[in-house]
């Protein structure tokens, strides 16, 4: 019997037109944000425009970056679904974790809520509606917070509540460390400048300085001299340390230590760079300058030693790269010796440059720091394959016994327990 097609099924619109018309719909929004944001920015005094855009850029860059990680994030899945890795397994994830199609969906939410907030405050701004304007930074944070809280079933209530319960985790180790748990607070530290600037942004709205000029007196509450700026950046640091040392209280590994050790050298890093704002400039040129660079140095090269010779397993040249369909990014990357010395090459380089962003005393080109911020997501975002690798690597040899695990569309649970 011949398959009848009804009228209503054939009028529907196919995958491939809906995708299309939805990618259009964003490209005229993107370009409408931006005319509406230039014309603005072109509409106020040349002599505040800097300031202007620096304020600006302080409230909206933390969730901009934060989008970035989650659009990242979400490719980092889109891989481990194509290899034979299973990261529901290396994360202890249940049925309903998120895929890399839900993760996507949520990082164009962000893109669209975050841009649009920020193009609102730009023309209110610009066209004399101050109250109105400062208003939009603070109606945006309030949101995110709503969203993350939210206690009823809808924005994947399971996954927030994974993601906060992880969170919580990090900040007190008062239980045994998980992986989810020391690999959300490395990721972190990748984000210790989006902690800053949310300090700041939180500090002016509640002070009521959004949209305003206190700010500008560097030893103001809320100034770019505050003792706060570097307490704030070194948070990720500090409950990465406590993880450490948590570890090496349950299994008296030397290796915990060694690690612990690692984070502790940021710290020096932050503070002897913000200690040039609060002690007289010869004292800084002839000691905490070279006390500070030294630390830089040592900070920079025992985080590069560990991220290859610990966390990564690059003997196989990239394992996870090996498609159960091979296409074009596995032909291009699987084997491939060039992504052995890219990987160590880049990490190098970006280890160095980072801490740039630690130290508050060189951040004085806002769009500059963003950029370096954005090459250290990158760096993490290369980093998360070959740990979860190594991750997975060490599961399958362990002699556990690990049931035959489908790929995510059949969405099994997967649970183990994993060393850090």
């Amino acid at each position: 019997m011949k398959n009848i097609i009804s009228p209503v099924q054939s009028a529907m619109p196919s995958p491939t037109f809906l995708w299309r018309f939805k990618v259009t719909l964003f490209l005229i929004w993107g370009l409408t944000c931006c005319k509406i944001g230039w014309d603005s920015v072109m509409r106020m005094d040349a002599n505040l425009r800097d300031l202007f855009l620096y304020e600006v850029f302080l409230y909206y860059n933390p969730l901009l970056l934060v989008t970035m990680m989650v659009w990242l994030w979400g490719a980092n899945l889109w891989v481990f679904l194509q290899s034979t890795v299973s990261y529901a397994k290396v994360f202890d994830l249940d049925q309903n974790h998120l895929s890399h199609k839900e993760t996507w969906k949520c990082s164009t939410w962000m893109t669209i809520i975050v841009p649009t907030s920020m193009t609102a405050y730009l023309y209110l701004y610009s066209h004399g509606e101050v109250s109105l304007a400062a208003s939009q930074p603070v109606l945006l944070y309030i949101l995110v917070a709503v969203i993350l809280i939210f206690p009823f079933d809808i924005f994947y209530l399971s996954s927030r509540y994974f993601f906060l319960r992880t969170l919580f985790r990090i900040a007190f180790p008062f239980q045994p460390i998980t992986f989810p748990d020391f690999f959300l607070a490395d990721i972190l530290t990748s984000m210790a400048k989006v902690f800053s600037d949310l300090e700041r942004s939180v500090c002016r709205m509640v002070n009521r300085q959004v949209a305003t000029i206190a700010w500008l007196e560097a030893d103001s509450v809320c100034g770019s001299h505050s003792v706060a700026i570097p307490i704030a950046l070194v948070l990720p640091y500090v409950w990465r340390l406590f993880q450490c040392l948590r570890q090496y209280r349950d299994t008296k590994e030397k290796n915990c230590l060694f690690n612990a050790l690692k984070y502790s050298t940021a710290v020096p890093v932050i503070f002897l760079s913000a200690l040039k704002y609060h002690v007289l400039h010869e004292k800084w040129t002839t000691l905490y300058r070279p006390l500070w660079l030294l630390s830089s140095v040592i900070n920079s090269l025992y985080s590069f030693y560990w991220d290859i010779t610990r966390d990564w397993d690059l003997s196989g040249f990239s394992r996870i790269f090996k498609f159960n369909k091979p296409n074009l990014i596995s032909n291009l990357l699987y084997g491939r010796q060039w992504v052995y010395f890219w990987v160590i090459g880049s990490n190098f380089v970006l280890r160095c440059s980072w801490t740039y962003k630690l130290s508050a005393h060189l951040r004085h080109n806002y769009l500059t720091v963003f950029t370096i911020t954005l090459l250290e997501m990158f760096r993490r975002f290369q980093w998360v394959f070959f740990r979860v690798e190594n991750e997975w690597n060490k599961i399958t040899r362990s002699g556990v016994q690990l049931t035959e695990i489908p790929r995510e569309e059949e969405k099994l649970l997967g649970s183990n327990i994993h060393d850090v």
